[in-house]
């Protein structure tokens, strides 16, 4: 009977220290009661959007289109897997206008380059819109004569302020100085074969293809100094340059 005593007053001693111990302020705790801290933690991690990441998924292309969450981290990205839907027309400080963009480039219109008397030294880009829809001509054209390995850099103090539109049968024009007047361009040399190509609504894009308007029989001399006018809608605009 003492026997059964003493284990009953141990197992009543046993279950005080456990209550005492969860009490007590030590932290400790049974497995059961850790699990849950756990999967709030997890679930706030899953849900949790930093500033980093939530600026990441806001437009910065300047064309309206948002990303639309943050599993698009970053424009890098974007461009690995384009989009499949129209860009939007951008002007010159980015502003969308909300309309769908068909972009000017060798399929769609004719390109003509012209060598002028006045100013000295420089050749009048014509491109006109052929095909059946209005196309947007941004930025500059990108030259190349021959095989040359660089690119024309563009007057900035001629951007317009807007992207270029042509509606079928329009034209725009781009001016192009060759060489120095005053013989300081190094560099100089006659090329037989010139290719235009187009940009994107991003700067640097691909435009589509490319045009090889012809030169004259003779060639044109140009040298380091070779540099080009944005698009323009109004050639009286770049008739001075």
């Amino acid at each position: 009977m003492r026997h059964i005593r003493l284990i009953a007053a141990t197992g009543t001693a046993v279950a005080a220290l456990a209550l005492t111990a969860c009490d007590n302020g030590t932290g400790t705790e049974d497995e059961g009661a850790a699990r849950p801290k756990a999967t709030v933690a997890a679930a706030e991690t899953g849900v949790s959007k930093s500033p980093e990441s939530t600026a990441q998924a806001e437009d910065t292309t300047g064309t309206g289109t948002s990303t639309g969450g943050a599993t698009e981290a970053s424009p890098v990205a974007r461009t690995d897997a384009p989009s499949t839907k129209p860009a939007a027309s951008v002007g010159r400080k980015g502003q969308s206008t909300g309309r769908s963009v068909v972009l000017c480039n060798g399929t769609n219109t004719s390109v003509t380059a012209q060598l002028l008397s006045r100013p000295l030294n420089h050749m009048l880009l014509t491109v006109k819109n052929t095909g059946g829809k209005t196309c947007d001509l941004p930025y500059y054209p990108v030259l190349r004569f021959d095989q040359m390995q660089w690119v024309p850099q563009a007057d900035e103090s001629t951007q317009p302020q807007s992207v270029v539109s042509l509606a079928p049968g329009q034209s725009a024009y781009a001016g192009v100085l060759l060489s120095a007047a005053d013989g300081s361009g190094t560099g100089g040399m006659t090329a037989h074969k010139l290719t235009v190509g187009f940009q994107g609504m991003t700067p640097n894009s691909d435009g589509g293809p490319s045009a090889t308007p012809a030169l004259p029989a003779k060639g044109v001399y140009y040298d380091s100094t070779l540099k080009v006018t944005y698009w323009q809608s109004d050639l009286d605009a770049i008739s001075n340059w």
